[in-house]
């Protein structure tokens, strides 16, 4: 691509604000790198593969953080490592046939579509249903201190 000075700064801009965000909001930067990419004109292929790129270095950074504050026990982690490995292969292999049978890259523009989606359906729904069975076990519903883990 060739870019013009003021287009290379707006792209940094964006980058940096989306990470930003997605680093706040704990969303691993790959949900809203993607689209962006797609909105500011980069091919499907690249903006998937840059947005997994940065999801990898902010999930890597919660896994670490979680490990820090024992929240989670190892084999389990280890365990959906193994099936995000498996199921990134399989999933890789699956789309690579699609888009050769189909001809056309958009597939994984719909792909992320859907993904960003039901990720929002079943994280808005789980907390929904977190925030009903607090309610009636009358739990607090604020802010954890963090010193104390």
């Amino acid at each position: 691509m060739n870019l013009k000075v003021h287009q290379l700064i707006t792209y940094c801009f964006f980058g940096v604000l989306a990470g930003m965000v997605g680093g706040l909001l704990g969303l691993g930067g790959g949900f809203i790198l993607g689209p962006l990419f797609l909105e500011l004109g980069i091919p499907a292929q690249v903006s998937s593969a840059t947005a997994t790129f940065a999801m990898t270095f902010s999930s890597s950074m919660s896994v670490i953080e979680y490990h820090l504050l024992h929240r989670f026990p190892i084999p389990y982690a280890l365990y959906f490592m193994a099936v995000a490995i498996l199921a990134a292969l399989v999933g890789q292999h699956v789309v690579r046939k699609l888009i050769n049978f189909l001809g056309r890259t958009s597939l994984i523009i719909f792909i992320l579509a859907f993904t960003i989606f039901m990720s929002a359906i079943f994280l808005g729904g789980t907390g929904i249903a977190n925030i009903f069975v607090k309610l009636h076990q009358k739990e607090y519903m604020g802010f954890e201190n963090l010193c104390k883990a």
